[in-house]
């Protein structure tokens, strides 16, 4: 379980973050919806210690994760999966060694054990026979693809999407949608998607929750959200925010 109690971040004059609380519980898929700027992917840095609260609390699996040391941090980091906005690919590095790396850098695997669990991972995410191509020579999807791939390869308990659709065409959103959607069901991970797509949320999340200048506005099963009450929802849900 994952909750933020009554946090706040600023950046100088910037108020980014004033007052979230949200628990998200295990093996759900929530989405994080919201325009730009209001705070999705700050809550998503909260979760893995990359930033610390100004104000109120930040718990993960009961720990409190402002007051983790380096080494409970990095143990933590373990448990997660991020999928980044960019993929975050390494470009000097093929596919396989992109999967790989967590593996090499956080277990004591052999090799043969690396190559049957990147194999696993590819397969898992639709892509077979690119292990020794480099970023380069992938579509964007395809790149989302390997991104995920390297984001369950450590077996995680959780799966942070940043913004998993953005700068792909609309069929291959689809496709990176559902991807998501069958992986939790098959993983049976608890998935945070950060995201502005409507119809993405939609689709795929057991709750949704609406951001706005920095709270969070609402949060509901997505035909509760679609019904709900408000111009602000309203609008929310017609993509006018």
């Amino acid at each position: 379980m994952i909750e933020f109690k009554d946090v706040y971040k600023s950046f100088d004059d910037n108020h980014v973050l004033r007052g979230i609380n949200l628990t998200v519980n295990d093996g759900e898929l929530i989405s994080i919806l919201g325009p730009s700027g209001c705070g999705k992917s700050v809550t998503l840095k909260h979760i893995i210690g990359i930033l610390q609260p100004d104000r109120g609390e930040v718990w993960v699996d009961g720990q409190f994760v402002p007051k983790l040391s380096r080494r409970e941090l990095q143990e933590l980091r373990k448990r997660i999966g991020v999928l980044f906005q960019s993929s975050a690919l390494f470009d000097s590095m093929s596919v396989k060694e992109n999967v790989a790396f967590m593996l090499r850098m956080h277990t004591k695997m052999t090799e043969a054990e690396i190559d049957q669990r990147v194999a696993e991972c590819l397969s898992q995410v639709e892509l077979r026979g690119v292990e020794d191509l480099n970023p380069e020579e992938l579509s964007g999807g395809m790149r989302k693809r390997v991104g995920l791939a390297r984001a369950i390869a450590m077996k995680p308990n959780y799966i942070l999407y940043d913004e998993p659709t953005t700068g792909l065409d609309p069929k291959t959103a689809i496709i990176i949608g559902d991807l998501v959607a069958r992986l939790q069901r098959q993983l049976r991970i608890t998935s945070i998607v950060v995201t502005h797509d409507v119809k993405l949320a939609t689709d795929i999340s057991d709750r949704i929750a609406l951001f706005h200048e920095g709270k969070v506005a609402a949060v509901g099963a997505p035909k509760e959200i679609s019904k709900g009450d408000g111009e602000l929802i309203r609008k929310f849900m017609e993509g006018q925010l």
